[in-house]
């Protein structure tokens, strides 16, 4: 796992967050799991193939969740339903894809796979590989951590 796969992640959030939600993001500082990655109440998962192989997940709390959604939609959230639940996928799907852009640009031929979207509260989800590198990040509507679990082939 080398850290500066962390950069790709956290300019396309930045950049998504920034045009879709009038936001900035904030970077935490980064840290190291491993074996099993503790959610938040909605969680994103991303496989990523090709040269680079892994997954990516995005853990959001519930309250940040329903304004994301609010903010997209312009309609007020009150729960994680299913219109939400495929909001948040596509949130991720877009920053990982254009994540995924950036490391193409720097001679990675990888893609992404749909996302996979898992609710509850203290959900324990295995990354499938020994480590991950936890990206916490800081927004006016809640805080939220990217756990990105990839490795060269």
């Amino acid at each position: 796992m080398k850290a500066e796969f962390v950069n790709p992640f956290y300019k396309a959030t930045n950049d998504v967050f920034g045009n879709m939600l009038d936001i900035e993001t904030e970077r935490g500082d980064l840290g190291v799991v491993e074996d099993i990655v503790s959610g938040g109440m909605a969680n994103v998962m991303i496989g990523v193939t090709g040269s680079l192989s892994g997954t990516i997940m995005y853990s959001f709390p519930e309250d940040m969740t329903l304004e994301i959604v609010k903010i997209m939609s312009g309609m007020e959230m009150d729960k994680l339903d299913s219109f939400v639940t495929s909001a948040l996928g596509e949130v991720a799907n877009i920053i990982s894809g254009n994540a995924i852009t950036y490391l193409n640009q720097e001679n990675y031929n990888c893609d992404i796979v749909p996302p996979q979207i898992i609710i509850g509260e203290n959900k324990s989800i295995s990354m499938a590989a020994e480590k991950a590198l936890v990206l916490p990040l800081k927004t006016s509507i809640g805080d939220f951590d990217i756990n990105i679990s990839i490795k060269e082939k």
